[in-house]
């Protein structure tokens, strides 16, 4: 048969391995051969695991025709942030100084999850430095372009991730959000991205930027890739001291549940201005699908912002400055000013941001005493050209990179599980809108996202580069 793995998703893929209707190595090579195509136009992958990837499809096939189970992602090619540890790899962070680290002597905890549910990593993905940005334009590794239009960005910092599921490389893959990067390229890249809740998947063997932000999810092109690898995933684990201790939640069974009787919002104030047009009609046919007749008010969210801005640079600053004194020649030198700017802040202005952080998180959970989930633009725009230093919005002109995660910078701030959900817009710039929920409660947002991929309103095409 001829398997196009380019547009299938990673249920169904598995799907046919288990069944025999094709092996392992037939998907795996598949794969390897449109990375190999392709991906000189995207530069969405910093290392490509041929050998390594190939023995383990080997592997998979065996298994199967010894009558043992696979795993519930058998002979799923998937990639990882180059910010995960991965086996036999020094782990690069999008930098250049991690180059001379040692390399990895196992697995990130959120690989090996995977690989252990039958998924076959093909290769690690390109980044912004130390995950320090939203555009993923780096200066050591090269900009990932959006499949969608070559000459646009992927979003960032986990740009290659969402590049790589978007074009066809592969059907999931894994990145990192610190402030909206896996939110932010989603959107712009016209698939699902999700961030779970903080605490909720370990981080053990991740290379962190800002520890009290730092999430990790599953990027893909259906809502059920996304529950099932949000699923594999889960577990109390005390390699990362975050992870909490709730007993897992199975997400997949629970998607053809519906949303009866779920109070839905949509999101007003600060999070209806400062965005292009497209975006918040996005948010309203979304509204519209899901019967949202509901406004909410997060209070302080300009604030919030400003909050996070202030907490993350501090604590990325930190955690580089032996790196900042030894080589700063070796950074990227936008990262380097921006880490030097936030090793320069008062501690004063980092306890106060925290102080209003706790006040401004038990605000919003008061909010969902209320309502179920809240709706909101993933960023204000859709992807700005590679390159492109300024934009107008709502006539106000401002830099593109801060100004990206306008709208997921304020609900990073508190940890909230959100769904990127990508809007279906033919012939267009793919947008994103936010499904936002209470702690713990990503089962309710991944519900409703069903509810918009079976009516049609969400959808993610692949765009095969040409």
């Amino acid at each position: 048969m001829t398997f196009e793995l380019s547009q299938a998703d990673a249920l169904t893929i598995a799907d046919a391995v288990r069944s025999k209707t094709v092996s392992a190595r037939t998907v795996t090579e598949a794969a390897l051969a449109q990375i190999a195509a392709h991906d000189s136009k995207l530069n969405s992958f910093t290392e490509v695991l041929t050998d390594r990837a190939l023995a383990d499809a080997d592997a998979i096939d065996r298994a199967i025709s010894s009558g043992e189970n696979p795993g519930l992602l058998a002979g799923v090619p998937f990639a990882v942030k180059n910010l995960f540890d991965v086996a036999g790899l020094p782990t690069l962070a999008g930098s250049k100084i991690n180059q001379s680290r040692p390399v990895a002597t196992q697995d990130a905890n959120a690989v090996a999850a995977l690989r252990r549910a039958g998924a076959v990593l093909v290769g690690t993905l390109n980044m912004d430095e130390y995950a320090y940005g939203f555009v993923t334009e780096n200066s050591h590794y090269g900009p990932t372009h959006n499949p969608h239009d070559l000459s646009r960005v992927a979003g960032g910092s986990s740009g290659g991730a969402a590049a790589a599921v978007a074009g066809g490389l592969v059907p999931l893959t894994l990145g990192s959000d610190t402030n909206g990067s896996i939110r932010v390229p989603s959107a712009f890249c016209g698939i699902y991205g999700l961030k779970p809740t903080y605490g909720r998947l370990s981080r053990a063997g991740v290379f962190l930027f800002a520890s009290s932000f730092d999430h990790i999810g599953p990027f893909g092109r259906s809502v059920r890739d996304i529950a099932a690898a949000f699923d594999l995933m889960q577990g109390a684990d005390p390699g990362d001291p975050v992870c909490t201790l709730r007993p897992p939640e199975a997400c997949l069974p629970q998607l053809d549940r519906g949303i009866d009787g779920f109070r839905i919002a949509v999101a007003d104030g600060y999070f209806a201005q400062g965005g292009e047009p497209e975006v918040f009609a996005a948010v309203a046919q979304v509204a519209e699908a899901l019967s949202a007749k509901q406004q909410v008010t997060l209070p302080e969210a300009q604030r919030a912002r400003a909050a996070a801005y202030v907490i993350t640079a501090s604590e990325g600053s930190n955690l580089h400055l032996p790196r900042l004194k030894t080589r700063p020649q070796d950074f990227d030198p936008a990262t380097r000013d921006r880490f030097l700017a936030g090793a320069m802040i008062p501690n004063t202005w980092y306890l106060q941001a925290q102080r209003f952080r706790r006040w401004y998180r038990d605000r919003v959970r008061e909010i969902f005493q209320e309502v179920d989930l809240i709706l909101a633009p993933t960023t204000p725009c859709a992807a700005p050209l590679i390159n492109q230093e300024k934009m107008v919005l709502d006539g106000v002109e401002m830099l593109v990179r801060p100004n990206l995660g306008l709208y997921t910078q304020p609900l990073s701030f508190i940890g909230l599980p959100i769904l990127s959900v990508p809007i279906r817009r033919p012939n267009q710039l793919p947008v994103g809108v936010q499904i936002i929920a209470a702690p713990y409660q990503e089962a309710l947002i991944l519900r409703a996202a069903a509810v918009l991929e079976a009516k049609g309103i969400t959808a993610a095409p692949v765009v095969v580069p040409s």
